[in-house]
């Protein structure tokens, strides 16, 4: 996974990992969520990948518009 830059220095995430229809999003809990196309829909999934590589924000737009759209627990 990839450090997440948490620019802000407040984020709640600290690594993702994307794929080609997913991302993976560690929480500072340790616990990892995989989102995908299906679960928290398409566009979701682009804006995540693009608020992850920014390093700001992920946290923010996943409680605002994702909350519990994760596909499942990774762990």
């Amino acid at each position: 996974m990839e450090r997440y830059a948490n620019r802000s220095g407040n984020s709640g995430v600290v690594a993702y990992q994307i794929g080609t229809d997913y991302i993976w999003v560690q929480f500072t809990s340790g616990t990892i969520y995989e989102y995908t196309n299906s679960s928290a829909g398409s566009s979701n999934i682009e804006t995540m990948k693009t608020y992850a590589q920014a390093g700001s924000g992920l946290c923010s737009f996943i409680k605002r518009y994702v909350n519990k759209g994760y596909s499942r627990q990774i762990r």
